[in-house]
């Protein structure tokens, strides 16, 4: 029962990347590189924040704010890296666009762009979930499960696994947003990502309070609801203005 368990929450943490990446991704082979490269990139930032916060443990169990330091510095760091990773991209796509145009072949289109953004932050949520949740799934394998103090209405894995999939919900359409935001130069969009990202990490401080749990994760889930939406309605009005732009131009 608990291989199933166990099972059950890697699911949980990855079924819907899963299934995005089956559904869109694996169809073709260069989103299929994006999204393992930006899956290393985002790795290597997680791991490089590690090291330098290792020189600080331990950190004292009771106290919340050395965590919110934390969370403030590693999102800042994060964020950097997303405007570096899309300016690896902006030049990426000059590449491919100027090379459609020597052989005469159509540049990318607008959903080849916004799948290639999403390609990119499948990655990053997926390194997220794999950092933060998968790594600590091994025992949930085991005989038996675990309950923390703070939370003792549910399994400390099952914790885990909704912060996980919450998260990397967040990630993926956030970098779709910001894509978008720095296409465009949208202030809101640019600074819609980076504010979402701080407030649904520093949410996670809830976990601290006893019962904070049963809190914290449906305000994460707000979080994931809201960024979700922003991005289908930016999704809709770029496909709109593109398709009217194609019309007039008939």
């Amino acid at each position: 029962m608990t291989v199933a368990a166990g099972i059950g929450y890697s699911l949980i943490a990855l079924g819907p990347s899963l299934s995005l990446f089956v559904s869109v991704i694996s169809k073709k082979p260069f989103l299929i590189l994006t999204v393992l490269s930006s899956m290393l990139l985002w790795l290597i930032s997680l791991i490089v924040m590690s090291g330098l916060w290792r020189a600080f443990l331990p950190i004292s169990s009771s106290a919340w704010w050395p965590y919110a330091i934390l969370i403030i510095t590693s999102v800042g760091f994060q964020e950097g890296l997303r405007v570096f990773f899309w300016r690896i991209y902006k030049k990426l796509e000059d590449i491919l666009d100027a090379f459609a145009d020597r052989v005469s072949k159509p540049r990318l289109f607008l959903t080849d762009k916004m799948q290639i953004a999403l390609a990119g932050g499948l990655g990053h949520g997926v390194a997220h979930a794999v950092f933060f949740c998968l790594s600590l799934l091994t025992p949930a394998f085991g005989p038996a499960t675990f309950y923390i103090e703070k939370c003792s209405k549910m399994p400390f894995f099952l914790v885990s696994a909704l912060i996980a999939l919450s998260f990397v919900t967040i990630h993926t359409f956030s970098m779709v947003i910001a894509f978008n935001g720095y296409a465009e130069g949208n202030k809101v969009d640019q600074i819609f990502v980076p504010v979402v990202h701080m407030v649904a990490g520093l949410m996670t401080l809830v976990n601290f309070a006893h019962g904070g749990c049963m809190i914290g994760i449906p305000l994460l889930y707000l979080m994931a609801m809201l960024t979700l939406m922003h991005c289908g309605k930016m999704v809709w009005r770029r496909l709109t203005e593109n398709r009217g732009r194609q019309e007039s131009s008939q």
